[in-house]
């Protein structure tokens, strides 16, 4: 069996290949989207800055700004003429030994070298006296310095600079700077379209009544559809077949047709009514089978070629609610970021720590293992009515029993024990990797 290290190498191996030679990202379809609809979205194009940023010299502080040529030394009086607040800029003319009135993120006259902090005056013992409407004095009570105290102009963004790339997964933080640039539309990669089906003549779709004690819910898709909700996608759900080989052919071809991507629960392993590596192998090739993990060791990676001008990568999940969501994690959602046009560099890596066992744990060697947990940070502070967990070690203990069918210890548990291959049973206090679910 492939080891998960390997399989992981294997399929992003087979993707930068995809990406390079299958569907290069220079022939891809893009569309337009408003700003808000780009969220998690892949740029297609550079974003240049229309405007300097900021488009003009702008006071850091409330204070005053002094005309060019002033004297700043401890002790000098300083006219002040005019006032400059934020959208209302002073519109005169400055002197030496003038000054305005200004207030964070006003426009510094373009007669002012310096802003001097309020609190760098006599402001505070002149306040109640001060009368805007006419010309009053202020004392500088520090030496001051040309330039402090000024944001410059084009200092953080000059117009025409590329102020995001190709390939950038827009997150809240892009948003932010494309909407202070005024962009209000942006192009990005069409999304892919990702197919799902079930398999298994024991599934009733949520929301049927089951009919016989033998039947149970289809819980895969939902889960799948929940977990690439974050990615841009648009999800292709294709049911749930019955155990027929027929009719597992008949849903893969339609999928080949209508899709970037298959995505399969249950029917992959081998007994007599699974069908879907037969139907790969038939319709295209079966990369690699068996991965050294529990659960899902029957994972499937392959490729859909029938016919078909760019190949339909496909990968078969087991049917068990834990495996897949364990294979999802660790193969699927970072394969579909890689085919969605990001940058490498900007694929989520997903959070793993250092923690210690709360509990005994059980293993043999040979297959890496994903236990479902549950981690805590422990207190520095021995008084629990003010806790501090700066610097307090995790801590985790095994969610319940590790069967992969057990659905309810998979919500419980807010992480993954990831247990190496060659790892054997180990005991409480020793150190484990944990990797906390997305979502918690």
């Amino acid at each position: 069996m492939i080891t998960v290290a390997e399989l992981k190498a294997a399929i992003t191996e087979r993707i930068t290949a995809y990406n390079d030679q299958d569907l290069p990202f220079a022939k891809r379809a893009t569309e337009t989207r408003d700003l808000l609809a780009s969220h998690n979205h892949i740029l297609a194009t550079n974003i240049t800055s229309p405007f300097d940023v900021p488009r003009q010299n702008l006071s850091a502080m409330d204070g005053y700004g002094i005309a060019k040529g002033s004297t700043l030394e401890q002790g000098t009086s300083i006219d002040i003429v005019g006032e400059s607040q934020a959208g209302s800029p002073y519109k005169g003319s400055l002197k030496p030994g003038q000054g305005v009135r200004i207030f964070t993120g006003a426009v510094v006259p373009s007669d002012c070298d310096t802003v001097v902090m309020q609190e760098n005056t006599n402001f505070a013992d002149i306040k109640d006296s001060i009368d805007k409407s006419q010309t009053y004095s202020i004392e500088l009570t520090q030496a001051a310095k040309v330039d402090n105290n000024i944001r410059k102009q084009g200092e953080e963004i000059e117009a025409g600079e590329v102020v995001l790339e190709t390939g950038k997964r827009l997150n809240p933080a892009d948003i932010s700077l494309l909407a202070n640039l005024g962009v209000a539309k942006v192009e990005v990669y069409k999304s892919l379209t990702v197919g799902i089906l079930a398999t298994g003549d024991e599934l009733v779709a949520v929301g049927e009544p089951l009919q016989t004690s033998a039947q149970i819910y289809n819980s895969n898709t939902p889960t799948l559809k929940s977990m690439f909700s974050h990615l841009p996608l648009v999800i292709q759900d294709y049911g749930i077949i019955p155990d027929h080989l027929e009719l597992t052919k008949k849903a893969v071809r339609s999928a080949m047709q209508e899709c970037d991507v298959l995505i399969s629960t249950a029917g992959v392993s081998v007994g007599d009514y699974d069908f879907l590596t037969t139907v790969i192998e038939e319709l295209g090739q079966i990369n690699h089978y068996k991965v050294a993990m529990k659960p899902g060791k029957p994972f499937v990676f392959g490729e859909l070629t029938e016919g078909l001008d760019v190949p339909v990568l496909y990968f078969g999940l087991p049917g068990n609610p834990l495996s897949s969501v364990v294979g999802s994690l660790q193969f699927i959602i970072p394969a579909l970021w890689r085919l969605s046009g990001i940058n490498v560099a900007d694929i989520p890596q997903p959070l793993t720590l250092t923690a210690s066992l709360a509990n005994d744990i059980k293993k043999s060697p040979g297959r890496a293992d994903f236990q479902r947990g549950i981690f805590s940070q422990k207190t520095d502070s021995p008084n629990t009515d003010s806790p501090s967990t700066v610097g307090g070690e995790y801590v985790v203990k095994t969610a319940g029993k590790q069967d992969s069918h057990r659905i309810k210890q998979l919500s419980l548990a807010n992480c993954l024990i990831i247990l190496p291959k060659d790892s054997g049973s180990l005991a409480a206090g020793d150190k484990v990797t944990i990797q906390p679910f997305p979502w918690y």
